[in-house]
């Protein structure tokens, strides 16, 4: 009998360091990782492979500091996935506060907005182990069995914790440098890629372009008449007329698009498989839209006025990309010196 006492210790001492095991190399695996997209990869794949787990996944508070930056960044269909959001108010009232993880076999549906939408009646236990950033609880990491026993209420989750803490650690880290990469290619006053991101993005949209065959165009913009707008308005009322052209380009963008400035009150917009013809017509909406809705601030109405110039790789004169964009700068000084023209005219 104490034989078989001593081997069943033994062979519980065995599982538990083969968790442990397990776990200390998930956590090396993550603990170098500088992005979101590989960390979350890297993370819930070696979770179910490790530990044959059929559903891994991170839950995320909706407005966080994490889903802001998720949402702006790209990433994979395989993290969109396994990642699932969920306002505040209702993630609280689930976890609670604490970061100690929960672990649940019973009336799963009080959870179901936590869980898998496709899978949540296959579940029968979850882990729900919060994560935070920077000290504050920004969601959880979640693992799901079909067994009601395999995450039953009073397990040791003391590895669960502290992959967590991992997990929030490394967290700080990818974001930490999310924002430096933000900061060296944005710009920001308008926080639209600046010309050196541009520049990078533009040559990455030609050479598709060649390799594809497909249309390419790009707009040079201009603000008329901008440094009257800070003479008589003044400096600020000048920033705030660049965030308002900068959002209002960015609004009629699509995901495919890019929006720059480019220096001053220039701006630069990339429109993949977009024809001139198509082009122009968008611009001279944006035009349009602008003498009919000045900027409105601090009591003052301020006109808003800008000149285009368009290029496209339908010219196939151009070779490379910075032809193209010289193509549309000098477009853009046409428009400007006939615009010039007409108001000596008047």
């Amino acid at each position: 009998m104490q034989n078989q006492s001593t081997k069943k210790l033994i062979e519980q001492l065995k599982h538990n360091d083969e968790i442990t095991r397990k776990f200390f190399d998930i956590e090396k695996r993550i603990l170098s990782i500088l992005n979101y997209k590989d960390l979350f990869e890297v993370l819930l794949s070696e979770i179910k492979l490790k530990f044959n787990m059929p559903y891994a996944w991170i839950s995320i508070i909706e407005k966080s500091e994490l889903f802001n930056f998720i949402e702006s960044l790209e990433t994979s269909e395989t993290v969109k996935k396994r990642i699932n959001i969920i306002d505040k108010k209702t993630f609280y009232n689930l976890v609670g506060t604490k970061t100690t993880p929960l672990l649940i076999n019973d009336d799963l549906r009080a959870f179901s907005k936590l869980l898998p939408r496709h899978e949540k009646h296959r579940i029968r236990s979850i882990a729900i182990s919060p994560i935070s950033l920077d000290g504050e609880i920004i969601g959880s990491l979640n693992q799901a069995h079909i067994s009601p026993g395999h995450f039953k209420p009073g397990l040791d989750t003391s590895s669960l914790e502290q992959l967590a803490v991992k997990v929030s650690f490394c967290l700080s880290n990818v974001t930490a440098h999310e924002k430096l990469k933000f900061l060296a290619y944005s710009d920001p006053l308008t926080g639209l890629l600046n010309r050196r991101a541009m520049e990078n993005a533009l040559k990455r949209e030609f050479n598709r372009e060649k390799r594809y065959h497909r249309m390419l165009s790009v707009v040079f913009i201009d603000l008329d008449d901008f440094k009257s707008v800070n003479d008589i308005y003044g400096h600020d009322r000048g920033d705030e007329l660049l965030k308002y052209v900068a959002n209002q380009l960015f609004n009629i963008s699509r995901d495919t698009d890019v929006v720059a400035r480019f220096a001053g009150d220039e701006f630069i917009f990339i429109l993949p498989e977009t024809s001139a013809a198509s082009t122009k017509i968008l611009m001279n909406r944006l035009k349009d839209y602008f003498t009919s809705h000045p900027l409105n601030t601090a009591g003052t109405s301020i006109p808003v006025s800008i000149s285009f110039g368009v290029a496209s790789t339908e010219d196939k004169s151009i070779e490379n990309s910075a032809l193209l964009l010289k193509k549309a700068d000098e477009m853009l000084y046409k428009a400007k010196a006939a615009r010039n023209a007409s108001s000596i005219e008047k």
